[in-house]
């Protein structure tokens, strides 16, 4: 049976490369490019093949009934009132989201725990729609005791970005959740800047937010100081004099699995850019919940990022695509 797959906000920055990424993988999968403006859509679901676009008003929701059977929404655009997920919770589709910050999260969950999900529901408000904490949960393999995770997200100016990406970014001015000596703190981000070294040696200054990349780690690894900030400077494709690449900053510290004292730093590199990178964080959520790497379904609940996906398989295909995984001492 063909499984059909709406994007919302399908032919934008991020949400056309979610589906770029999704047809190289799969020609079966039917892809509905969904927004405001279906005719902006046309010529890209025209390429992809086996796709379509449809009218979509987030206040009024009721015009979806008319494309039939949907099993996944992917929302790559903003839904304040949740629109999307209640409408998700109520039809058993399942449903993927990436602008929920940690601040955003409790009215989802409570919405979940009222209507438990027969398909998955998966917030992906992390750095690249999960990308920075699958690899940080590889970086962590190598130590039985984690003290600190210091992460970090370098935006270079020369890339371009889509509306709701330069919304999302302003949000660090604001305040941001961290985990800090074993407490959540939320701080106000200009009073608390850090000092991030990037591959060339110098030092940007970052800003934290809250993305859920904290909260997720914290989870995973006991780490009782997590924190993200966002980094603005050239990127290492810039520098090389190419393309602006999407680069990411790991640094770990802990007792390493020898038993001595250790820091480990990787770095993440996708020459394409930011939709590029962020689209592939989604890819290996929607190959999870259709099944399409060939294991079946996954079954209905709420997920994150490294409770839905293999570790190992998500980098694998990330590397495919060309990412650039590397340690940086």
């Amino acid at each position: 049976m063909t499984q059909r797959l709406l994007i919302a906000g399908g032919y934008g920055i991020v949400g056309s490369a979610i589906a770029q990424h999704v047809r190289r993988i799969n020609k079966d999968v039917k892809i509905v490019l969904a927004g405001r403006n279906p005719d902006r859509g046309s010529a890209l679901a025209k390429e992809l093949g086996n796709a379509n676009t449809a009218y979509l008003d987030l206040e009024n929701l009721n015009g979806l009934d008319n494309l039939g059977e949907i099993d996944l929404i992917v929302a790559a655009l903003q839904d304040p009132a949740d629109n999307l997920i209640q409408l998700a919770l109520e039809k058993g589709i399942a449903h993927i989201g990436i602008t929920k910050l940690a601040d955003e999260v409790a009215p989802f969950t409570f919405a979940a725990l009222r209507t438990p999900p027969k398909r998955p529901i998966v917030p992906l408000g992390h750095s690249q729609s999960g990308v920075m904490t699958l690899v940080a949960l590889k970086t962590a393999e190598s130590f039985s005791q984690i003290d600190s995770i210091e992460l970090a997200g370098l935006y270079d100016d020369c890339e371009e970005m889509g509306p709701m990406t330069v919304g999302d970014s302003d949000s660090f001015i604001d305040r941001a959740l961290v985990r800090k000596v074993g407490k959540w703190i939320w701080i106000d981000a200009i009073k608390h800047p850090r000092h991030v070294q990037i591959t060339d040696g110098s030092t940007l200054e970052g800003l934290p937010m809250g993305l859920l990349d904290v909260p997720s780690l914290a989870a995973s690894t006991g780490a009782p100081n997590v924190r993200f900030d966002f980094i603005q400077g050239e990127s290492i494709g810039t520098r090389a004099g190419g393309q602006a690449s999407q680069d990411l900053y790991i640094e770990i510290e802990g007792i390493l699995k020898s038993g001595q004292p250790g820091k480990r730093r990787t770095v993440v590199s996708d020459p394409k850019g930011q939709a590029h990178l962020t689209a592939l964080g989604v890819l290996v959520s929607i190959e999870r919940i259709l099944g399409l790497d060939g294991k079946p379904a996954a079954a209905g609940g709420v997920y994150l990022p490294e409770t839905l996906v293999s570790v190992d398989e998500a980098i694998a295909r990330f590397e495919q695509f060309g990412v650039r995984i590397f340690d940086h001492s």
